[in-house]
């Protein structure tokens, strides 16, 4: 189970925000994906310091009508299938602070 994981954005990647919807692209293999407003919800909480399973009550229980089982269970296969591509990364700690924002 990821719930306890935490999730960071990729290190090489581009993303842009179009309404409420993301699109992003990996730099390791030009795979293009758009993301739809609750997965874009993820997304954007990957902050690398936050679990998943905060992410999924804190974020997307609060915005979207769906129960506790089926947001992780929607957000973990969502998460698997984005770091594959090395769109999002996941990690047993929380992630180190870049060194920009150690200052």
């Amino acid at each position: 189970m990821l719930e306890d994981s935490y999730i960071a954005q990729g290190l090489a990647i581009a993303s842009r925000q179009l309404g409420g919807d993301v699109i992003i692209m990996s730099a390791a293999d030009s795979t293009l994906v758009s993301l739809n407003e609750s997965a874009a919800s993820i997304w954007l909480a990957a902050d690398g310091r936050t679990r998943l399973r905060d992410i999924v009550e804190r974020v997307v229980m609060e915005q979207f009508e769906v129960d506790r089982e089926t947001a992780l269970r929607d957000a973990e296969e969502f998460v698997t299938k984005l770091a594959s591509h090395g769109v999002l990364r996941i990690a047993a700690q929380p992630f180190a602070l870049p060194i920009d924002e150690i200052a």
